[in-house]
């Protein structure tokens, strides 16, 4: 798929990267409040959803194991989407980013190294477990 055709969304995604950073940087800045923070990200995620995998109805539990934030709709529109762990805590977040017509496509932020960390101290706000 070519570059230009996700041009608007690649933009969009590049807004709310920028968006988490500065929402994680006041979350990990020990002069501010931290569950003021916590409920800026909260707050910042237009919808939560998770889904289980495949498990013997009546004899095993479904569990979340995986979860996805939407963060803008449209076209274009952002999401994190990511793997929890056995406690229902995110072990990975990956931003995605799609326009109209074009499937979610893998997005990653022009920006430092830290990017991951980012992404994944804005997932660890939300918790899945029991």
């Amino acid at each position: 798929m070519a570059d230009d055709q996700l041009k608007r969304a690649q933009e969009q995604g590049q807004v709310q990267y920028e968006s988490i950073r500065e929402l994680v940087a006041d979350l990990t800045d020990d002069s501010k409040d931290s569950d003021r923070s916590r409920e800026a990200i909260h707050e910042d995620t237009l919808s939560v959803l998770v889904r289980s995998g495949w498990y013997v109805p009546g004899r095993d539990e479904g569990k979340p194991e995986d979860f996805q934030f939407l963060l803008c709709w449209g076209g274009p529109a952002a999401r994190l989407i990511g793997i929890l762990n056995q406690h229902g805590e995110p072990d990975s977040a990956t931003m995605q980013v799609q326009d109209w017509f074009q499937p979610w496509t893998d997005f990653q932020p022009n920006t430092g190294a830290d990017a991951d960390d980012i992404l994944l101290t804005y997932a660890r706000c939300f918790y899945f477990g029991e």
